[in-house]
């Protein structure tokens, strides 16, 4: 467990953990944060983890094996209420942990497909076993769908241009390993930003839309609601604008309580707001980004669950 999870600290203090609560880290990783959150509970406390990357499954099990108080599953947040409900804990979760988006374990094996840095299969699957691929999706969408994922969930400028060039590639020879569309891409890009390599906004999206990332964080948050106890804590670390606009407006809307006209003549009590935002977005400080400069973009918002 010598991985240091992004806002490691600012997490455990957004948690506020009680030695002997319940605890659930959706996504597991390669464990930083439970591990962290292991060591503060007491033989009374327990934590759960879900992750849906067999791989980070396995380095769990096998690092965590003989922890009595631990329990992880292969399995999306988005089924964080499904599994509360099987381990008896609806209602009584002291603190739901979502660290968000794709995983430096992930992002530095070439095999898995994310990174454009170093070549490898165009996969960019979470879960292995889900379909389709980034390649198999590549290989069938229209231009207009490409585009608009590209618009949607990597906020490209030119993602017209990127889907003509990548549909124009493809007729040519499939499209199968990363730095065969991190090639495309740069050729058809028009203006490089500096610093970034042209192909991050697409590779974003994709991988994204292939997870349905903000589909499950979505459904992940609403699940919150029905898991935490009265007082429970939701921490969540997203890495990009989409993600953090997402939380940010879930906890608002259920810190108001209702999407209710602003002059309704309604009390804060008959609205029933289910969260209170817990201090301001936190952001890793100079020292966490010059060690790892991954955690420039982490962000992180905290809300308690009302009674």
């Amino acid at each position: 467990m010598a991985h240091r999870p992004v806002l490691l600290d600012e997490s455990l203090a957004a948690l506020a953990i009680d030695p002997a609560g319940v605890y659930v880290d959706a996504t597991f990783g390669r464990g930083g944060h439970s591990g962290a959150i292991l060591e503060r509970l007491n033989e009374s406390g327990r934590l759960y983890a879900l992750d849906r990357d067999p791989e980070a499954v396995a380095h769990g099990r096998a690092h965590l094996a003989d922890e009595a108080r631990f329990t992880l599953v292969r399995a999306p947040f988005s089924e964080l209420a499904h599994w509360c409900e099987r381990w008896g804990i609806t209602g009584r979760v002291a603190g739901v942990l979502l660290d968000v988006g794709v995983s430096s374990p992930q992002l530095d094996q070439a095999r898995r497909g994310f990174s454009f840095l170093a070549d490898g299969p165009l996969d960019m699957r979470m879960d292995p076993d889900s379909e389709p691929s980034a390649a198999q999706w590549l290989a069938l969408a229209g231009e207009d769908e490409i585009a608009r994922v590209l618009k949607t969930f990597g906020e490209e400028r030119y993602a017209r241009r990127i889907a003509r060039a990548i549909v124009a590639a493809r007729e040519r020879e499939p499209l199968q390993g990363t730095r065969q569309l991190a090639e495309v891409v740069a050729r058809a890009h028009p203006a490089w930003e500096k610093g970034r390599h042209p192909a991050t906004r697409t590779f974003q999206a994709i991988r994204i839309f292939v997870n349905r990332e903000l589909d499950e964080l979505q459904a992940a948050l609403e699940q919150s609601l029905d898991v935490l106890a009265p007082g429970g804590r939701l921490a969540v670390i997203s890495f990009h604008s989409l993600e953090d606009r997402l939380v940010k407006r879930f906890i608002q809307r259920e810190a108001r309580g209702g999407d209710l006209p602003p002059d309704l003549p309604v009390t804060t009590a008959q609205l029933q707001p289910r969260l209170r935002p817990v201090g301001k977005l936190i952001r890793p400080g100079e020292d966490e980004v010059a060690g790892n400069p991954r955690a420039r973009s982490a962000r992180l918002r905290v809300a308690e669950r009302l009674a």
